[in-house]
């Protein structure tokens, strides 16, 4: 039987009117590197993860428009609250709103995340402990979209 893994690549198409904007939030305020960057896309490395950014003639995205089928994103810190005081004060990101203790939020370009610690104790995502009420998560998501 074959296996997989998820990669350490990921790629977005996002408005070209947002570019400045996500390389402020993803190098500045996450501390990425640009490793590589034009008008089309832009590459962006994360730690041993490679982010790369189309930049295309789609609808800009500074509304929440994510649907419940979207991927969501866990990026992680060795300083949540430092992190997640950098995050909001840069005034890129949009908080949003979830039953969880975690910082939840729209990145620009659209992209959705939460911020957890570095090496802190995550079974309850993997099935080893009670799992979320839904139904606070989808009264959560009413409020949203």
């Amino acid at each position: 039987m074959a296996n997989v893994i998820f990669g350490n690549h990921m790629s977005v198409i996002v408005p070209r009117v947002e570019r400045e904007d996500v390389r402020a939030f993803y190098c500045g305020v996450l501390g990425a590197e640009l490793v590589k960057g034009d008008e089309q896309k832009d590459v962006i490395r994360m730690g041993d993860d490679f982010f790369v950014v189309l930049y295309g003639d789609v609808p800009e995205s500074k509304e929440f428009l994510r649907t419940a089928r979207s991927v969501w994103l866990e990026i992680k810190s060795g300083d949540v609250e430092a992190m997640t005081r950098k995050i909001l004060d840069s005034g890129l990101a949009r908080r949003l709103d979830m039953p969880d203790p975690h910082l939840y939020f729209q990145a620009p370009g659209g992209q959705c995340m939460r911020l957890v610690g570095i090496d802190e104790d995550l079974s309850f995502y993997e099935g080893a402990a009670e799992g979320p009420n839904i139904g606070k998560v989808k009264e959560a998501l009413s409020r949203i979209y």
